[in-house]
């Protein structure tokens, strides 16, 4: 016999997941009575505030086991990572986890509990929402009009059909300097529109002045980049989106900025950057290990010069000062920010950055770009602390997104997906796991529509920049799609649709997955789907705040989210058989036949209920 804990299940641990502050907590270890048992104690490992050690009492038997459980609350809040001291009448040792459920003596992982702020709450207007992201040079058009500021050389579309330029220059060089002329104006005329697919947040990818067509190469924070217009177009966008229930969030690059920038100033064009001017008042932000042309920079990129985010001036530039970029954008009317690469932000900035945008406004929004389980990630050898020290409202949500493309094409099997989405319920608090951003496809990323069909996407550039689905290809990339928005919506976190997702664009990754938005032709059947799966979200609280549980019961794979008495349940059939729901609500199928309250689902496909 084993000694039996699970964290997962309310049998062992109560409550499930992360701890607030001060907040009482339950752990029944079951220990064979053959043991002998005389004694147990938890050991907690505290990232930050260290040891501390929970005395467990025996309280009762059940079927040869004996019960140990300890009643304790955690005072600080940290990163904790625990395991068992279990003493016997014969020997003494460590009991330790193994796989997802098991123990094991002698060697092994911990269990990992966060325990955060007491009285941390994530604002209502975000959590469990429908989010949108928009690359602004390629969604839609306004008033267009000739630029003035505009950083050359840089060159329009005239036909919106054209691919991104892909190809290299005479130098060998990709300059992402082709526009197609989307701007902010553009993006208020097609508010309606976005309102329509059920969406309550919009996020943006850099408006700030650039160079480039990404604009993640910032020339100035605090001035819109031209070819979208200025504040005051921005402000309209806030205005009117603000009329219609949504909110905007910008995209914030502050690790690095552009080369050629006010701040940089690589070319000479501005005069008083770091660069061209050893006096300059921007020299501390930037990293020279030969000055003036050997500087670190991002990834290597020598555009992109990496800043010292931790300098008393850029610090004040960014984040505290009164005229600060945060607060620049605040107050214009943005709503909180996305952090390009959090985990290159030290957590002293991000931290300020979280602090100062909920200063300006309360019920705001700071999410985090974090492409791996952000509870316990290590960057550059430092332990992140974005939730134990309420760095963070939310991250970007790849773990999820990689799960349900690999669960649709069939690459992942039910019981894995199972324990990937409880992994992370356990592992984040729970503020924060309605607030998730849960992307099918991002401007990083190949589309989904490409995605499920299977199609190698590390293809050469020039195969990839010509490359169309075939009818076969876009029939197997519906079929799977159905399932994956269906989970994007039904699990926990913000369903973020990746501007053009809903028309079934598609795309291989980088520019390719930044096509303009094709106005004149639209998958109507794949808009409905994301319109109805987005009103379900809305309508629903359960949806929304509902607690998760997912779990394999003969292959049959269940994601259940509930609220009190009310439980929505999807159930995706992995069989091999015909599954039958009976005497249940179907709110949404595939690959099923719906007969009076019956529904017969399919191999491979889903009912929600």
């Amino acid at each position: 016999m084993r000694i039996l804990y699970d964290s997962k299940k309310l049998k062992y641990k109560k409550p499930f997941g992360c701890l607030r502050q001060n907040e009482e907590c339950t752990i029944n270890l079951y220990i064979p009575q053959s043991c002998m048992t005389e004694s147990a104690v938890i050991v907690l490992d505290g990232e930050k505030h260290g040891r501390i050690t929970v005395q467990m009492k025996y309280v009762s038997v059940a079927d040869g086991y004996g019960i140990w459980s300890a009643d304790f609350s955690l005072e600080n809040c940290d990163l904790y990572f625990y395991y068992f001291r279990i003493n016997t009448k014969e020997s003494s040792f460590n009991l330790y986890k193994q796989g997802e459920s098991d123990t094991n003596i002698g060697e092994g992982g911990k269990w990992q509990l966060t325990c955060y702020e007491e009285d941390y709450d994530t604002p209502a207007d975000f959590r469990g929402r429908v989010m949108y992201q928009i690359f602004p040079d390629r969604f839609a058009i306004g008033n267009r009009t000739l630029p003035d500021g505009k950083l050359e050389p840089y060159w329009v579309h005239e036909n919106m059909a054209d691919m991104p330029e892909w190809r290299p220059d005479e130098h060998g060089k990709i300059l992402n300097n082709d526009f197609f002329g989307g701007n902010l104006s553009g993006i208020t005329q097609k508010l309606e529109y976005i309102k329509d697919l059920g969406v309550s947040i919009i996020y943006l990818n850099p408006i700030f002045k650039a160079y480039s067509n990404h604009r993640y190469d910032t020339c100035d924070y605090k001035t819109v980049d031209p070819l979208l217009g200025d504040e005051n177009d921005f402000s309209a966008l806030c205005k009117k989106a603000h009329e219609l229930g949504i909110k905007i969030i910008l995209d914030g690059v502050f690790s690095h900025t552009g080369s050629n920038s006010i701040y940089f100033d690589k070319k000479g064009i501005f005069g008083g950057g770091a660069y061209s001017n050893p006096d300059s008042p921007y020299r501390s932000w930037f990293r020279f290990s030969r000055y003036p042309d050997e500087y670190e920079s991002w990834w290597g990129i020598d555009t992109l010069p990496c800043v010292e985010e931790l300098s008393e001036d850029y610090i004040r530039y960014i984040i505290t000062g009164e005229d600060s970029v945060v607060r620049h954008w605040m107050r214009l009317g943005a709503d909180g920010f996305r952090l390009d690469v959090a985990d290159e932000l030290p957590d002293e900035f991000i931290k300020l950055l979280h602090d100062t945008v909920k200063e300006e406004k309360e019920n705001s929004l700071v999410i985090g770009e974090v492409w791996e389980d952000a509870s316990n990630k290590i960057a550059y050898d430092v332990r992140r602390r974005y939730f134990a020290d309420t760095e963070l409202d939310s991250v970007m949500n790849y773990p999820f997104m990689n799960g349900i493309i690999a669960l649709a094409k069939g690459d992942m099997d039910a019981n894995s997906f199972s324990s990937l989405v409880m992994t992370i319920a356990e592992n984040y608090p729970e503020p924060v796991l309605h607030c998730l951003m849960n992307s099918l496809s991002t401007h990083d990323t190949a589309r989904i529509a490409t995605v499920l069909t299977g199609a190698d996407t590390y293809i050469p550039r020039e195969v990839a920049a010509s490359y169309r689905l075939t009818d076969e290809q876009r029939a197997i990339s519906h079929s799977r799609l159905m399932l994956a928005v269906m989970l994007q919506f039904v699990l926990p976190g913000t369903a973020c649709i990746y501007y053009g997702d809903e028309i079934g664009t598609e795309g291989f990754g980088d520019p390719f997955n930044r096509s303009f938005f094709d106005w004149s032709r639209q998958d109507e059947p794949i808009r409905e789907y994301y319109r109805y799966m987005a009103c379900l979200k809305n309508t629903l609280p359960q949806l929304q705040t509902g607690k998760v549980n997912v779990y394999v019961k003969n292959d049959i794979l269940f994601v259940e989210r509930y609220d009190n008495d009310k439980k929505i349940t999807a159930a995706i059939n992995k069989s091999g058989r015909e599954y039958v729901v009976s005497g249940k609500k179907c709110l949404v199928s595939h690959n099923a036949t719906v007969a009076g309250d019956t529904v017969y689902v399919g191999i491979d496909g889903f009912v929600v209920y």
